[in-house]
């Protein structure tokens, strides 16, 4: 069985991706964009609402190790997936809680999951085009951990995270 390729949105990219990195299974992440109609989208314009793309993190997964279904549990607990474009303090479309699918299968399990959960107004998208972010975006949290924005928000996240999944060590 080959790697698989998952796509979500849970807010900022720097969050989403610190806390995939650390599952099992998880054999890359990238950062980037996807969801809009605008080509070659930078930082600037999706963060201005311009483009129409999301934050999303590109996670590639061994599936014999970590399922889809598995990632789609933590990505459903990693975020409030019933918020309309807005994660914390995090404000904007580029925010909003998207899935994107690669496969029919990806989307059937997503379908399914996104109606167990009440309220829930994640988007779930077929898989366009993927746009990686500027190189500056990757490993963000890991490269500067200590800067204010990490400490406040991401560190939280991951902690929160840790804490949801404790019982779940055989994730990471």
């Amino acid at each position: 069985m080959k790697n698989e390729v998952a796509i979500f949105g849970t807010g900022c990219f720097w969050c989403t991706e610190a806390i995939f990195k650390k599952l099992k299974g998880v054999v890359s992440t990238e950062v980037g964009y996807a969801g809009g109609v605008t080509q070659n989208p930078d930082y600037e314009s999706v963060s201005r609402g311009e483009s129409g793309h999301a934050e999303v993190v590109r996670i590639v997964f061994d599936p014999k190790v970590i399922s889809y279904e598995q990632l789609l549990d933590v990505f459903w607990k990693v975020h409030d997936p019933t918020s309309l474009n807005r994660q914390g303090n995090d404000v904007g479309t580029q925010y909003r809680s998207l899935i994107i699918y690669t496969s029919g299968s990806q989307k059937e399990a997503a379908e399914k999951a996104k109606n167990m959960i009440k309220d829930a107004i994640t988007e779930i998208k077929e898989l366009d085009k993927f746009w990686p972010a500027e190189d500056y975006h990757t490993n963000y949290f890991a490269k500067h951990s200590s800067e204010p924005y990490c400490q406040l928000v991401i560190a939280p996240k991951l902690e929160h995270f840790e804490k949801e999944f404790d019982q779940s060590k055989d994730l990471f």
